[in-house]
């Protein structure tokens, strides 16, 4: 019902009453029309709250009751995260929610008045004849675990960005005022390279001690794998170095402020990416997607984070187009340009399967078998990139099976492809 456009449209009957809503901060607009686009009432608008929302349902039942409609459908355009306190107020009366994406809303509202103008009265008309037309999408809002497990993934994936953040600032601050560091150090976050930064940051702070100084600085939580000849190395690049030495007071004092929110960070992380991996394990069949080689928890979090329940769909290739994984076309007459795939849906999805398919090429021996397979095949062999695409659409089916079929990893069903084209050779 949800993913063919013609039933969509079945959904819309002359007993609906179809209410489109323009979405703001602080005050919502609102128009409603009946199944051939006839306007039924005058333009609505209401505040975002709680007696904003009470309004608007009061609005809304009083017209599909003069107008005799026993049906109400609402639709919005997804702006920001200003719907959610809507829709969730919405959700609990007995309306049905939609969105409309918001390309349809700009492509399609000239279609009235042949202008691209924006308004507060022309926006939830075009929402609603979109609506009409069965151009829309019913909201995932999870629940219960996979509200939870969304929330603590959105967390990590903001934390991990305040992570990189500081590791670059940190780059940043070597880079300019002791460029030879990372000569001495593989990296800036191994301990003992931390000490160094924390204690004597500056070039000028470590020519000052002898190398048996160095190493009792490191040796205060570091009791290996550093010596010196590692700590002379250190005096040496220090002496030669080329960092700039103007405003060293304000340099050594930036780069411990750096590594305290570095630490303090870190600290975060390790505690969110245990509360996920807690959510996760409640999660029904969690425990045979991460028996799968190559699946790590931080995949199938992930995973879930974007799907949600996954027995909501009827067919792996729902979830391959929520990912923006399905093909696209690009033809016309004699022109037949290149298939690619539609990268609609969502991008923190498909950015997930990428990053999981490529460890599994390498580790799980049946999918590194099919990616040789795809790329080396006698009869349309495709690109590495593309071999992936494929990949990932067939880590997705086999997470549909493992789930909602209640099995385990099976790998030579996996080869199947394989199978079937030695099969026809042979033949």
């Amino acid at each position: 019902m949800k993913y063919k456009q013609d039933l969509r449209i079945m959904q819309i009957t002359d007993n609906t009453l179809i209410i489109g809503v323009d979405i703001a901060k602080e005050t919502h607009f609102a128009r409603a029309f009946d199944w051939r686009g006839i306007e039924q009432d005058k333009t609505f608008s209401f505040k975002s709250n709680r007696d904003g929302f009470s309004k608007f349902n009061e609005w809304s039942k009083a017209i599909a009751e003069k107008k005799q409609k026993d049906k109400i459908v609402i639709g919005l355009e997804p702006t920001a995260h200003y719907w959610w306190t809507f829709a969730n107020s919405i959700k609990k009366e007995n309306a049905m929610i939609v969105q409309v994406n918001p390309y349809h809303v700009k492509s399609s509202k000239e279609l009235d008045d042949n202008t691209p103008s924006k308004s507060d009265r022309k926006d939830p008309k075009t929402i609603a004849m979109l609506v009409k037309d069965g151009r829309y999408q019913i909201p995932y809002m999870p629940e219960g675990i996979y509200a939870e497990l969304r929330k603590a993934n959105n967390l990590r994936e903001e934390w991990l960005k305040k992570m990189w953040a500081i590791k670059n600032r940190v780059i940043r601050w070597i880079d300019i005022h002791f460029p030879e560091f990372l000569d001495v150090f593989s990296s800036w976050e191994g301990k003992a390279s931390i000490i160094t930064l924390e204690n004597m940051g500056l070039p000028r702070d470590i020519i000052l001690r002898t190398a048996d100084e160095v190493v009792a600085v490191w040796r205060e939580e570091v009791k290996k794998s550093v010596g010196i000849k590692k700590a002379q190395k250190l005096i040496d690049a220090a002496r030669n170095s080329v960092g700039v030495t103007e405003g060293s007071d304000m340099a050594g004092y930036e780069i411990k402020l750096l590594l305290k929110e570095y630490r303090e960070v870190r600290a975060v992380m390790e505690e969110l990416e245990d509360k996920l991996k807690d959510i996760v394990m409640t999660i029904p069949g969690a425990e045979r997607m991460l028996r799968v080689k190559g699946i790590g928890i931080k995949t199938v979090a992930g995973f879930f984070a974007e799907v949600g329940d996954i027995k909501r769909f009827s067919h792996p290739n729902q979830i391959i187009k929520l990912a923006g994984l399905n093909l696209r076309e690009n033809s016309s007459g004699r022109h037949k340009g290149e298939t690619t795939i539609t990268k609609r849906g969502r991008s923190r999805l498909r950015a997930l399967l990428f990053r999981a398919i490529l460890p599994m090429t390498a580790k799980n021996v049946e999918f590194n078998a099919l990616h040789v397979y795809y790329t080396t095949r006698k009869e349309n062999p495709l690109k590495k990139k593309q071999s992936l695409t494929a990949l990932c659409c067939k880590l997705i089916r086999v997470i549909y099976t493992l789930i909602t079929k209640d099995v385990e990893y099976e790998p030579t069903k996996l080869l199947g492809d394989i199978r079937r084209n030695v099969g026809s050779d042979a033949a």
